[in-house]
């Protein structure tokens, strides 16, 4: 589809953006969205990289994952669906995006991830309340699930790192478990996602 983008040098030009996407067709998407350069727009005038946020749907056959990927700026009206659409996760944000694309082709379980997340918030929380941080996922190896948080700091990223063992830990109990108040605390309709426990009005 054709979408419009005008530049702060004054420039408008229309780029054509995917609307839908299969990841085993095109297994170039997948590096492309957790490297970042997904939807990256060159403008034809002063060469300014531009990172629009358009919906988008995903479907990898092979993970059994649909995914429909809104804007940030659709966050709101999101949250004032009535119900999800059955069969396909909601992705809000390009960056949460990167997130959850990376942890399917890691081979780990988006629940646990965000759980994992929601503790290190908490914690983060408490010791800089004054900060809004964020947490996204950025790998794992033999040993460890590790993360990275902004905000903490100006311009500067810490490393946290979870040992396979809680990872492992946190599954059993979410497949024991999977209606635990902090497992589907996370989850809004058809989007999973740790800022849903965040958001005005949720459960504290």
């Amino acid at each position: 589809m054709k979408q419009n983008i005008t530049c702060p040098c004054g420039r408008g030009f229309s780029v054509v953006a995917e609307e839908e996407i299969d990841l085993d067709a095109a297994p170039e998407y997948i590096g492309k969205i957790t490297g970042g350069s997904f939807m990256s727009f060159i403008c034809p005038g002063c060469g300014k990289n531009h990172k629009p946020e358009f919906p988008v749907k995903l479907l990898w056959p092979s993970k059994k994952t649909t995914l429909e990927v809104l804007p940030e700026f659709d966050r709101g009206e999101f949250y004032r669906r009535k119900t999800g659409k059955p069969g396909v996760e909601t992705i809000i944000g390009y960056p949460a995006l990167a997130d959850r694309v990376a942890v399917i082709r890691d081979g780990l379980e988006p629940a646990v991830i965000e759980t994992l997340k929601y503790y290190f918030l908490l914690k983060a929380e408490e010791n800089y309340p004054e900060q809004e941080i964020r947490i996204w996922y950025q790998g794992k190896n033999a040993g460890s699930v590790e993360f990275h948080l902004y905000g903490i700091r100006a311009d500067e990223v810490a490393v946290t790192r979870v040992p396979m063992g809680v990872y492992e830990k946190t599954l059993a109990d979410f497949r024991e478990h999977p209606k635990g108040e902090v497992f589907t605390s996370l989850r809004v309709h058809s989007c999973l996602s740790v800022q849903n426990m965040f958001r005005p009005g949720a459960p504290k």
